[in-house]
């Protein structure tokens, strides 16, 4: 098979580019893609354990531990005892973390603009369709 052929090399070298893009959009921000997934996730729903934020992001666990660190250590973020169960930790945001969300929801969203410019907005469906059906045949 050629390698322009095979759908892994295809989809590695536009997963390279886009996050590169996504990378340099945010570095204003100090915060990598990644960082940015977590934010994502806590700003939909605060005070999760990081087993939720790495199952809605399809990392590991020992993982995301290591990012939250980070981010822990930059201030966007604190892990607090969970009040339910002594043994188990939630993930917050600080004042820190939240005030971004405006901010990085714009960048964002013009990131995406930028990525997809070429694509007519029927395109841009169809392939966000196709990315979410390759993603489901892999849980089968």
């Amino acid at each position: 098979m050629e390698l322009d052929q095979c759908i892994n090399f295809l989809l590695s070298k536009v997963q390279q580019s886009v996050y590169q893009h996504f990378k340099e959009s945010l570095a204003e921000y100090d915060v990598t893609p990644v960082q940015y997934g977590i934010l994502a996730c806590l700003w939909q729903h605060n005070g999760q354990a990081p087993s939720q934020i790495a199952a809605c992001l399809s990392l590991e666990g020992s993982t995301i531990t290591g990012i939250l660190d980070r981010m822990e250590n930059k201030g966007l973020l604190k892990r607090t005892p969970d009040p339910g169960d002594r043994r188990a930790l939630k993930v917050v945001l600080t004042d820190v973390g939240s005030a971004l969300q405006e901010r990085i929801d714009k960048t964002i969203i013009k990131a995406n603009k930028e990525v997809l410019q070429g694509l007519s907005a029927k395109e841009q469906e169809t392939l966000k369709t196709l990315l979410g059906q390759l993603e489901k045949n892999k849980k089968t």
